[in-house]
Protein backbone atom coordinates (compact mmCIF):
# COMPACT_ATOMS: atom_id res chain seq x y z
CA UNK A 1 0.00 0.00 0.00
CA UNK A 2 0.96 3.72 -0.78
CA UNK A 3 1.94 5.42 2.61
CA UNK A 4 -0.82 8.35 3.63
CA UNK A 5 2.31 10.16 4.47
CA UNK A 6 0.35 14.09 5.48
CA UNK A 7 -2.58 11.92 7.47
CA UNK A 8 0.81 10.13 9.05
CA UNK A 9 2.32 12.94 9.75
CA UNK A 10 -0.52 14.83 11.38
CA UNK A 11 -0.72 11.81 13.44
CA UNK A 12 2.84 11.95 14.94
CA UNK A 13 2.06 15.04 17.12
CA UNK A 14 -1.33 13.82 18.38
CA UNK A 15 0.08 10.26 19.18
CA UNK A 16 -0.49 9.36 22.83
CA UNK A 17 -0.42 6.58 24.84
CA UNK A 18 -3.02 5.32 26.91
CA UNK A 19 -3.69 2.92 28.63
CA UNK A 20 -7.38 3.31 30.52
CA UNK A 21 -10.04 3.10 28.11
CA UNK A 22 -13.57 3.62 28.17
CA UNK A 23 -15.36 0.80 28.42
CA UNK A 24 -18.89 2.09 27.50
CA UNK A 25 -17.62 3.50 23.99
CA UNK A 26 -17.51 0.82 21.45
CA UNK A 27 -14.92 0.71 18.24
CA UNK A 28 -17.27 2.00 15.51
CA UNK A 29 -17.67 -0.70 12.98
CA UNK A 30 -15.92 2.07 10.09
CA UNK A 31 -12.94 2.53 12.26
CA UNK A 32 -12.30 -1.07 12.85
CA UNK A 33 -12.68 -1.91 9.27
CA UNK A 34 -10.41 0.86 8.25
CA UNK A 35 -7.62 -0.58 10.65
CA UNK A 36 -8.17 -4.39 10.17
CA UNK A 37 -7.46 -2.72 5.79
CA UNK A 38 -4.44 -1.70 7.18
CA UNK A 39 -3.24 -4.12 9.18
CA UNK A 40 -3.40 -6.41 6.14
CA UNK A 41 -1.94 -4.32 3.57
CA UNK A 42 0.90 -1.59 5.64
CA UNK A 43 3.38 -5.39 5.05
CA UNK A 44 6.56 -2.92 3.43
CA UNK A 45 8.59 -6.19 4.80
CA UNK A 46 8.16 -9.92 4.10
CA UNK A 47 8.97 -11.22 7.59
CA UNK A 48 6.97 -8.63 9.84
CA UNK A 49 3.16 -8.14 9.56
CA UNK A 50 0.52 -7.08 11.72
CA UNK A 51 -3.17 -8.66 13.24
CA UNK A 52 -5.98 -6.84 14.77
CA UNK A 53 -8.04 -9.07 17.29
CA UNK A 54 -11.03 -8.13 19.06
CA UNK A 55 -11.21 -11.02 21.64
CA UNK A 56 -9.88 -11.61 24.86
CA UNK A 57 -8.05 -8.36 25.47
CA UNK A 58 -7.78 -8.61 29.16
CA UNK A 59 -5.94 -11.84 29.14
CA UNK A 60 -3.61 -10.50 27.19
CA UNK A 61 -2.14 -7.76 29.43
CA UNK A 62 -0.55 -8.22 32.42
CA UNK A 63 0.56 -5.31 35.33
CA UNK A 64 3.82 -4.75 36.31
CA UNK A 65 2.95 -4.59 40.12
CA UNK A 66 -0.70 -5.39 40.61
CA UNK A 67 -3.03 -3.22 38.76
CA UNK A 68 -0.33 -0.88 38.07
CA UNK A 69 0.70 -0.38 34.56
CA UNK A 70 -2.16 -2.80 33.70
CA UNK A 71 -3.95 -1.74 30.38
CA UNK A 72 -7.65 -1.70 31.33
CA UNK A 73 -11.13 -2.04 29.00
CA UNK A 74 -9.27 -2.17 25.76
CA UNK A 75 -11.71 -2.82 22.84
CA UNK A 76 -8.86 -4.85 20.46
CA UNK A 77 -5.39 -5.01 20.46
CA UNK A 78 -3.18 -5.41 17.45
CA UNK A 79 0.08 -8.28 17.76
CA UNK A 80 3.24 -7.04 15.73
CA UNK A 81 4.97 -10.55 14.58
CA UNK A 82 8.01 -10.54 13.06
CA UNK A 83 10.30 -13.93 12.00
CA UNK A 84 13.42 -14.22 14.01
CA UNK A 85 15.46 -15.65 11.08
CA UNK A 86 15.06 -12.21 9.52
CA UNK A 87 18.82 -10.27 11.22
CA UNK A 88 16.75 -7.18 11.12
CA UNK A 89 13.51 -8.50 12.09
CA UNK A 90 12.99 -5.72 14.96
CA UNK A 91 13.28 -2.50 12.96
CA UNK A 92 11.14 -3.73 10.65
CA UNK A 93 8.43 -4.74 13.39
CA UNK A 94 9.04 -1.21 14.92
CA UNK A 95 8.94 0.45 11.55
CA UNK A 96 5.79 -1.45 10.16
CA UNK A 97 3.59 -1.16 13.70
CA UNK A 98 4.18 2.59 13.77
CA UNK A 99 2.86 2.99 10.89
CA UNK A 100 -0.19 1.07 12.29
CA UNK A 101 -0.36 2.65 15.46
CA UNK A 102 -0.29 6.24 13.36
CA UNK A 103 -3.07 5.16 11.11
CA UNK A 104 -5.25 4.08 14.81
CA UNK A 105 -4.64 7.92 15.53
CA UNK A 106 -5.69 9.86 12.95
CA UNK A 107 -8.98 7.39 13.15
CA UNK A 108 -9.55 8.96 16.12
CA UNK A 109 -8.50 5.71 18.46
CA UNK A 110 -6.05 5.83 21.25
CA UNK A 111 -2.64 2.97 21.73
CA UNK A 112 0.26 2.44 23.25
CA UNK A 113 3.28 0.34 22.43
CA UNK A 114 3.64 -2.78 24.68
CA UNK A 115 6.88 -4.97 24.03
CA UNK A 116 6.88 -6.45 27.71
CA UNK A 117 3.69 -6.58 29.82
CA UNK A 118 2.09 -8.79 27.52
CA UNK A 119 1.13 -12.29 27.25
CA UNK A 120 2.82 -13.84 24.45
CA UNK A 121 1.46 -17.15 24.05
CA UNK A 122 -2.07 -16.24 24.77
CA UNK A 123 -1.34 -13.87 21.69
CA UNK A 124 0.20 -16.52 19.65
CA UNK A 125 -3.17 -19.28 20.47
CA UNK A 126 -5.68 -16.42 19.08
CA UNK A 127 -3.39 -15.75 15.91
CA UNK A 128 -1.97 -17.96 13.69
CA UNK A 129 2.48 -17.54 14.22
CA UNK A 130 4.70 -19.63 12.97
CA UNK A 131 7.52 -21.67 14.96
CA UNK A 132 9.99 -18.98 13.00
CA UNK A 133 7.68 -15.92 14.03
CA UNK A 134 7.38 -14.56 17.50
CA UNK A 135 4.87 -11.70 18.63
CA UNK A 136 7.44 -9.11 19.66
CA UNK A 137 4.58 -6.03 20.74
CA UNK A 138 1.15 -5.48 20.85
CA UNK A 139 -1.40 -2.15 21.53
CA UNK A 140 -4.31 -1.94 23.12
CA UNK A 141 -7.16 0.19 20.74
CA UNK A 142 -10.06 1.69 21.93
CA UNK A 143 -11.17 5.28 22.72
CA UNK A 144 -9.53 6.35 25.95
CA UNK A 145 -11.13 7.47 28.81
CA UNK A 146 -11.61 11.71 29.00
CA UNK A 147 -8.82 12.41 32.06
CA UNK A 148 -5.68 10.33 32.59
CA UNK A 149 -6.33 8.13 35.66
CA UNK A 150 -3.09 8.11 38.31
CA UNK A 151 -1.85 5.03 37.09
CA UNK A 152 -1.57 6.64 33.63
CA UNK A 153 0.32 9.34 35.07
CA UNK A 154 2.77 7.53 36.81
CA UNK A 155 3.44 5.27 33.83
CA UNK A 156 4.21 8.70 32.28
CA UNK A 157 5.65 10.74 35.05
CA UNK A 158 3.14 12.99 35.54
CA UNK A 159 3.89 14.00 31.77
CA UNK A 160 7.56 13.79 31.57
CA UNK A 161 7.49 10.63 28.96
CA UNK A 162 6.64 13.19 25.77
CA UNK A 163 9.63 15.48 26.63
CA UNK A 164 12.57 14.19 24.34
CA UNK A 165 16.10 15.31 24.37
CA UNK A 166 17.30 18.27 22.23
CA UNK A 167 18.50 16.81 18.31
CA UNK A 168 21.97 18.80 19.61
CA UNK A 169 22.40 15.56 21.78
CA UNK A 170 21.27 13.34 19.07
CA UNK A 171 22.94 14.37 15.73
CA UNK A 172 26.36 14.34 14.50
CA UNK A 173 27.60 14.91 11.12
CA UNK A 174 27.27 17.96 8.66
CA UNK A 175 26.86 20.82 10.66
CA UNK A 176 23.41 22.51 11.21
CA UNK A 177 23.68 25.77 9.24
CA UNK A 178 24.38 23.14 6.22
CA UNK A 179 21.10 21.12 6.66
CA UNK A 180 18.61 21.29 3.92
CA UNK A 181 14.95 22.21 4.89
CA UNK A 182 13.72 18.68 5.08
CA UNK A 183 16.48 17.34 7.28
CA UNK A 184 15.80 19.39 10.49
CA UNK A 185 11.65 18.70 9.86
CA UNK A 186 12.10 14.73 9.68
CA UNK A 187 14.96 14.87 12.72
CA UNK A 188 12.33 16.60 14.72
CA UNK A 189 9.46 14.22 13.72
CA UNK A 190 11.97 11.21 14.58
CA UNK A 191 12.50 12.54 18.00
CA UNK A 192 9.10 12.60 18.82
CA UNK A 193 8.99 8.94 18.34
CA UNK A 194 7.72 6.86 21.35
CA UNK A 195 9.82 4.52 23.22
CA UNK A 196 9.82 2.00 25.81
CA UNK A 197 10.31 4.23 28.96
CA UNK A 198 10.66 7.26 26.67
CA UNK A 199 14.52 6.33 26.88
CA UNK A 200 14.79 7.68 23.13
CA UNK A 201 17.24 4.72 22.06
CA UNK A 202 18.10 7.01 18.93
CA UNK A 203 21.02 8.77 17.27
CA UNK A 204 21.27 10.10 14.05
CA UNK A 205 24.55 11.05 11.59
CA UNK A 206 23.54 13.91 8.92
CA UNK A 207 25.06 12.62 5.33
CA UNK A 208 25.40 14.91 2.34
CA UNK A 209 22.89 12.17 0.72
CA UNK A 210 20.98 11.20 3.67
CA UNK A 211 20.77 10.10 7.31
CA UNK A 212 22.20 7.17 9.54
CA UNK A 213 20.04 6.25 12.12
CA UNK A 214 22.09 4.48 15.43
CA UNK A 215 21.36 3.14 18.38
CA UNK A 216 22.81 5.00 21.21
CA UNK A 217 24.38 2.56 24.34
CA UNK A 218 23.22 4.82 26.83
CA UNK A 219 19.87 4.49 28.08
CA UNK A 220 17.66 2.19 30.53
CA UNK A 221 18.07 -1.42 29.39
CA UNK A 222 14.50 -3.83 29.32
CA UNK A 223 13.06 -7.13 27.27
CA UNK A 224 12.37 -4.59 24.48
CA UNK A 225 15.00 -4.27 22.08
CA UNK A 226 16.43 -0.90 21.38
CA UNK A 227 16.57 -1.90 17.43
CA UNK A 228 12.49 -2.35 17.46
CA UNK A 229 12.20 1.79 18.89
CA UNK A 230 14.70 2.58 16.08
CA UNK A 231 12.53 1.08 13.57
CA UNK A 232 9.60 3.44 14.98
CA UNK A 233 11.85 6.69 14.69
CA UNK A 234 12.49 5.73 11.32
CA UNK A 235 8.91 5.22 10.61
CA UNK A 236 8.78 8.87 12.01
CA UNK A 237 11.99 10.04 9.93
CA UNK A 238 10.64 8.93 6.64
CA UNK A 239 7.01 10.11 6.84
CA UNK A 240 8.68 13.73 7.97
CA UNK A 241 11.01 13.68 5.03
CA UNK A 242 8.47 12.45 2.04
CA UNK A 243 5.87 14.56 3.70
CA UNK A 244 8.23 17.75 2.80
CA UNK A 245 8.86 15.81 -0.56
CA UNK A 246 12.10 14.38 -0.35
CA UNK A 247 12.15 10.55 -1.01
CA UNK A 248 14.34 8.32 -0.15
CA UNK A 249 15.22 4.04 1.14
CA UNK A 250 16.36 2.41 3.48
CA UNK A 251 19.55 0.24 3.54
CA UNK A 252 19.60 -1.78 6.98
CA UNK A 253 22.98 -1.59 8.25
CA UNK A 254 25.27 -3.34 11.01
CA UNK A 255 24.91 -2.71 14.31
CA UNK A 256 25.79 -0.04 16.22
CA UNK A 257 24.09 1.00 12.98
CA UNK A 258 20.71 0.92 12.68
CA UNK A 259 20.13 2.15 8.73
CA UNK A 260 20.47 4.65 6.40
CA UNK A 261 17.71 7.07 4.41
CA UNK A 262 19.52 7.64 1.16
CA UNK A 263 17.93 10.42 -0.68
CA UNK A 264 17.13 9.77 -4.23
CA UNK A 265 18.68 12.28 -6.84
Amino acid sequence: MDIPFSRWYLAIEKRRSRRHFDPNLPIAPEALAALEKVCNQFAPFPHARSRLVTESTESVFKGIIGSYGKVKDAQAFIAFIGNMDDPFVQEEVGYTGEGIILEATALGLNTCWVGGFFRPEIVASLIEVSNKERVLAVTPVGYAREFESWEEKLMTGFGRSHNRLPLSKLVRGLPWEKWPDWVNICLEAARLAPSAANRQPWSFDVQDDGIIVFVRTRGPVFNVSKRLDCGIAMLHLEVAAVDSGCKGEWEFLPSPQVAKFKIRS
